[in-house]
């Protein structure tokens, strides 16, 4: 995979049919994104966009500099709005006006370690945004599928070393997570009060929530995470500095929970609320490694003087064993993760060297999504 998706070349049939993945589902059809200026945001927005889609955004200004938004140009090919998911008057507004059938909550404050120092703004917008979302959607009407995008970080986590199934118990030692178990049993309190699915007939709404596990990809710069982290030393000759080298996470690229996600609300708008639940989309199991292990093989494929160090310095707490049972996602969506851990970091650095290179971005990224289809399309 690494090096086919160079920008010297054009991207295909940009807004052309999905093979028969998902047929002609997502295009001309409404769908909001909330969050669509975050790493992950932009992503989905980007493959909705080629799926021909008509993308609403609603988030704040993209929360760090340099960002895949802006890199892509996002502002000229979707509808964008600044907006923040704790004012519920212009949230609803929004929903009101451009009345999407479709809705992918990412919108969110995503950092475990800025939890602990800002839990204000965590609860505030990780809780109560979720619950203006939901509210909005109930009041209104309209929306077909609704998708809360939480976080594997939900779960009260036992340092099992069996993944965690979708009917575990969810906690959180901290803030972040925490407040992300927290959107999920709002979520399940407001499908059961008001979105139950025996009573789609009446009210029409499926909604679903989806836990994915760590994620990486070109265009992140986000704190205090491990890939941008490594990136952003890299790109400026520094030595990466990491915490926690033992620590063991579900790594996937970006667009393994995003294809997930797409295949969960097809699944949603064509055949109503009764997969209406919960969702685990993470990697096989030889792809969920230690922290030490990541930053080596990051080091080897970068190649030349880079290298890495620990941080001595006091820590605060973060989970040292994480990783997901997605026996479901598998057997009932037919969704299989598409590229081994080798590849999603080859296919990162990638992305990064051609930052550096002062590439098309745009180009980069939508030929990755391109390449990732093909995949799919070979596998089925």
């Amino acid at each position: 995979m690494s090096g086919s998706w160079r920008t010297s070349g054009i991207v295909e049939n940009l807004h052309g049919r999905f093979g028969n993945v998902f047929g002609q589902i997502y295009r001309n059809r409404k769908v909001l994104i909330t969050g669509h200026t975050g790493f992950k945001g932009a992503w989905l927005s980007l493959w909705l966009h080629r799926l021909g889609s008509n993308v609403i955004g609603y988030a704040l200004k993209p929360p760090t500099q340099p960002n895949l938004f802006e890199l892509c140009d996002l502002n000229a090919k979707v509808t964008s709005i600044q907006g923040d998911v704790r004012d519920f008057g212009h949230l609803k507004s929004v929903i009101q006006e451009y009345k999407p059938e479709i809705v992918f909550h990412l919108a969110a404050q995503a950092l475990v370690r800025r939890s602990y120092f800002e839990p204000l703004e965590t609860y505030s917008t990780n809780v109560m945004g979720t619950v203006h979302l939901l509210e909005a959607v109930r009041q209104i009407g309209g929306v077909r599928v609704l998708i809360n995008v939480t976080s594997d970080k939900c779960y009260e986590n036992r340092e099992w070393v069996w993944g965690y199934r979708e009917n575990d118990p969810m906690g959180g030692h901290d803030p972040y997570s925490s407040s992300k178990g927290c959107s999920e049993l709002i979520t399940a309190a407001y499908t059961k009060s008001y979105f139950h699915p025996d009573h789609y007939e009446k009210h029409g709404v499926s909604v679903a929530s989806v836990r994915s596990g760590n994620v990486i990809g070109g265009g992140d710069w986000a704190e205090d995470r491990l890939l941008p982290d490594c990136m952003k030393a890299l790109l400026e000759d520094k030595t990466i500095v990491i915490r926690y080298p033992d620590a063991v996470r579900p790594w996937q690229h970006v667009l393994e929970p995003l294809f997930g996600y797409l295949l969960l609300a097809q699944l949603l708008y064509e055949d109503g609320a009764s997969s209406g639940e919960a969702w685990n989309f993470g990697p096989d199991d030889e792809n969920v490694k230690p922290v030490r292990w990541l930053v080596e093989r990051i080091v080897e494929i970068w190649g030349g003087k880079a290298s890495w160090r620990i941080d001595q310095d006091f820590q605060l707490h973060e989970a040292r064993m994480l990783k997901l049972d997605c026996s479901k996602a598998k057997s009932r969506l037919g969704w299989h993760p598409q590229w081994d851990l080798e590849t999603s970091l080859k296919n990162t650095i990638e992305w990064y060297r051609a930052y550096r290179h002062h590439e098309d971005m745009f180009l980069a990224t939508m030929n990755q999504i391109k390449d990732h289809e093909e995949g799919i399309k070979k596998r089925r």
